[in-house]
Parts: C-alpha cells; structure tokens; sequence
C-alpha cells in the first residue's frame, strides 16, 4: 500500500462512492498477506516508501513468483535481490516491464516515474568491487536518487580519487565499496562533510578472509561519519544513502 492508495480510499468514503465499512475491509487486506511461507508486508511501501524488497537467494523460484505477483497486485512496483536470470524471466511473465540488471542482480519492475532527487556517488576501490556497487547504484535509483558511480579509484593509486574531487565534494552522501583492506573507506571519510557508507567487499586474497578485514579496517576507521554495512551488501547500502538522501524532503 502506498499513500496515493489511501488517499483514494478516503477520497471514495468522502464522496460517499465507498462504505466505511467496506473501507475498513480494504485497509486491513493491505496490512500482510499470508502465504504460508511467507507474510507479505503490503505496508512497507508506506512506511518507507517502496514495498517490500525480495531477497531471492534460499527461496524457490515459485516461492519468488508467488511473492512478486502478490507484491505487484497491491503497488505495481517490485525490487528482487540476488536474483539470477531464471528468476527474472520468471518474474517477467507477471509483468513484461521488469528489467534485469545483470551485474547487480537485481531485477526491478517500475510502473511509474519517481522524480530522482539529490546526489549519491559511489565509488569502488577495484573493478572487482563494481558487482556490489551495482547492486547499490541500482538500488539507489530504483528508490528514486540521482546517482554517480565512479569506480577503480582505490589507495593504490590515490591520484585517481583526487581527479574526482569536485564532485565527491557535492555529493550528499557517499558510498565507498572497497575489498583487500578497505582502505580507501577511511580516505574519503576524512576529506569530506557529508556521511559516508563503507560496503566491504569480500574480493581479496586468503589474509582478506572473504571481507572480514576490510569490515574491520571500515569498522575501525578514525575518519568520523563513516558508516558500514555488512560484506557485500550493496542493496543495504544504497537503500540507507537514499532514507538519509531523503531526509531535507521530510523537513520542508
């Protein structure tokens, strides 16, 4: 459920075209859904803004779109993570708009324009790093931010951060994917003003253990207004930069 779907049911009680009663029967319906395994949370899009996401690893293709047609039937919108081209094409017999964005994984079903507001930029340490930057460029956009990917800028050659510098320096919130030590989080933490999301990346070599020593490097960091989320975790990443790139709209 999302707000313009309220307004109409309250529009329609107003104008007499609905019963308070019958009202009620629908504004309870969108609460969850019960599927048995699983609860649709039709509310989601309400609170946040968008509906429910779909993290598809560990469930059935069926269980997938089963899920999606439900979610698709109450918002027109859809978002699944981790989904691989078997499901997309599967999602896309619900609905022949969803589009799959293949380095990412993601596949994403958008019925209406979202007017894109403020300004993200990503950055990746490495190229092997740009698959979780994907997922949070994708992620971002899907949810309506205006989003600038720079990638292979890591410490190993400083010089390729600093070309950016002006536009890092307009950015209004930063999401830096880094593996090896993930260092370059702390780097850009300290020469900026606006928060900073560290997304460890588990690429590296065995001293790496799969992300853990960048999540501690970005976990340690003494650059203030660094903020980090779990190993390869793109989509929670550029979903937390667009809740706080959103956050001057709440105000006015």
């Amino acid at each position: 459920m999302n707000r313009d779907q309220i307004e109409k049911i309250l529009k329609d009680v107003s104008s007499g075209k609905l019963e308070v009663e019958d009202a009620l029967k629908n504004l309870g319906s969108f609460a969850f859904e019960e599927l048995g395994f699983a609860k649709i949370d039709h509310h989601r899009a309400l609170r946040k803004g968008f509906p429910e996401v779909i993290y598809c690893e560990g469930k059935t293709l069926e269980q997938i779109t089963e899920i999606s047609g439900k979610i698709l039937e109450k918002s027109g919108e859809l978002m699944a993570t981790r989904a691989d081209r078997e499901v997309f094409e599967g999602i896309r017999k619900l609905e022949n708009a969803a589009v799959y964005h293949e380095q990412a994984r993601i596949v994403v079903v958008q019925n209406k324009q979202r007017d894109k507001t403020g300004n993200i930029v990503i950055l990746s340490a490495g190229t092997s790093d740009i698959p979780v930057a994907e997922e949070a460029k994708v992620t971002a956009e899907t949810l309506g931010n205006n989003v600038k990917p720079i990638y292979d800028v890591g410490v190993a050659g400083i010089h390729r951060l600093f070309h950016h510098a002006s536009v890092i320096a307009e950015a209004s919130v930063i999401i830096v994917v880094a593996g090896m030590e993930g260092a370059l989080a702390s780097v850009v933490g300290g020469i900026v003003s606006c928060p900073v999301i560290g997304v460890p990346v588990s690429s590296g070599y065995g001293a790496s253990f799969g992300g853990v020593a960048a999540l501690l490097t970005m976990l340690n960091s003494c650059a203030v207004g660094v903020l980090v989320v779990n190993i390869d975790n793109g989509f929670g990443a550029g979903y937390a930069a667009s809740l706080i790139n959103k956050l001057p709209e709440k105000g006015s």
